[in-house]
This record gives structure tokens, sequence and C-alpha cells, in this order.
């Protein structure tokens, strides 16, 4: 089998757009799943609900791969599964390299989906030097100070980064500078690289203060009466931000001093809010 470092994947130069690339492992997965229930075939239809698309987008995703099915039949599943894998690259072997063994780091080592799906976990790498020699998931850790020689014998050209925030960027500088042009990383932190380097972004935090944001929209929605008085009441300065005060914040503020609405607190000389 061939390592990452002697091919790449052709999806560029046959104009292929990213965002159906990005899409290309949602059908992956559904169609992996209906070759192990034996299924022949699909339609784009059932194939478009299983991967979370419409069957219109599905099927101009597949016109990219010169795959159109069979009118009345649809797809061939085992053949699909080949022509996507083959398309990302997936038929081959590729090493990657695993930075950062704490908590974040061990768990990913542990994840058994990277060989399932052709990734093969070449090194494990990390600053501590107490977990120098200790496996973990098998692979015993090495340590930094060998990085580039590691990428260099196990012909890396994947980097998974899972190193606190602060030490991201360096540890990215150095897998860049030892050859390696695609970088997946789970560091809270904006990474910087050259021209010709792949960076994927994992940031769970963000997608949790976003499910929170649909979480307060759909509360919202239930109680509109609430998100209307909050909407509607006057602001107070907070650190220089106008801030929406609702009605029980108002009379809190107001209770006692006379003077509804004058801005002043109890003493009569303090803001009610003082900046932070």
């Amino acid at each position: 089998m061939a390592t990452g470092r002697t091919h790449r994947p052709a999806t560029r130069s046959r104009g292929i757009p990213e965002a159906t690339v990005a899409r290309l492992p949602l059908y992956l997965r559904a169609l992996n799943a209906l070759s192990e229930r034996s299924v022949p075939t699909v339609s784009s239809e059932e194939l478009a609900a299983a991967a979370g698309v419409n069957s219109a987008k599905l099927r101009k995703d597949f016109s990219y791969l010169g795959s159109y099915g069979t009118r009345g039949v649809g797809y061939d599943v085992e053949y699909l599964v080949y022509q996507i894998s083959r398309e990302l690259g997936l038929t081959q072997d590729w090493p990657i390299v695993l930075v950062g063994i704490g908590n974040l780091g061990a768990a990913l080592a542990n994840y058994g989906g990277f060989a399932s799906r052709g990734f093969r976990v070449a090194a494990l790498v990390d600053a501590d030097p107490a977990l120098a020699g200790k496996p973990v998931a098998g692979i015993p850790v090495q340590h930094i100070d060998t990085l580039e020689t590691v990428i260099r014998e196990q012909h890396v050209s994947i980097g998974v980064i899972a190193t606190p925030a602060g030490a991201a960027q360096q540890v990215c500088d150095r897998l860049v500078g030892a050859g390696v042009t695609s970088i997946l990383n789970f560091a809270p932190t904006v990474l910087a690289v050259p021209d010709g380097v792949d960076v994927r972004k994992v940031d769970l935090s963000i997608e949790l203060q976003i499910l929170a944001f649909h979480e307060q929209r759909k509360a919202g929605e239930d109680n509109p009466a609430e998100e209307s008085a909050v909407r509607d009441a006057p602001t107070t300065a907070v650190s220089g931000v106008a801030a929406k005060e609702t009605p029980g914040e108002r009379a809190a503020r107001t209770e006692g001093t006379g003077q509804a609405g004058d801005g002043k607190g109890p003493e009569g000389d303090l803001p009610a809010v003082m900046p932070a």
C-alpha cells in the first residue's frame, strides 16, 4: 500500500469545489453503513436523507465524480464507496503524528476510527519528559525533541495538534518546517501557515457556543413576551457597551431613590451599574 508521501488526491486539479469535498465524507459514512447491511443499490433521495443533504445537491456533487447512477435503479453502493474513497485518498496509507498527549490527545490516540478510514497513527509526541516512553493506545510516547526525526522516518504528511493554545503555533511551525503539509488543529487558537499548507480546525467550545445561541433563540420563541420586554427595555452603560435592562432590574435600580430613571444609585451620586 502506498504511503501519504508518495501521492496526493487530485480533487483540486479536477475542479471539485471545496464544499463538495467537505460533503464527501458524509456520503461515505452513509454508504459504509449501507454496505455493512449488504444493501446493493441506493437512490439519491435515500442516500441524501442518510447524509443529511438534499438530493439535488447530492446529484450535483456526484456529477463531479463522474457518477450519475442508473435511472430507476440508483447508485451502486460498493462502487460509490470505492469512488469516493479514491477521491479522498483513502485507498492508501496516511501516517499521522499526534502532538500533545494530554486528556484530549490520549482520547484521540485511542480512537479506533482512524485506522478504519486509512489513517495510521505513526507517532505520539509530547513535551513532557515524564511521558516519554510510556505507551498510549499501544504506542510509546516520544519527546517533542524527536519530532522532525519522526516525521522524516515515518513519512508523515498529516499532523494533529492537541496541545494547549500557547504551544500550538510553535508546534505548527515545526511540523511545517519538517515537511508536513496538512494539519488538524484541536488547539483553541488560529494557526498561521504558509501557502500550500492546509489546516482544518476543530473547536468544541465554539460548537457549544453555537448550540447555546440556538437554544437561546428557541427559548425566546417559547417566551415571546419575555423576549419583547428585554428587547424594549431601556439600556444602561456597562463597560462602555449598551446593555438591555429588564423591567425587574429597572425597578430594583430605582427603588428607594425617588428618581426613577435619573441614573443615580441609592446614595444619589453613584451610577447604579459601575463600569467594570
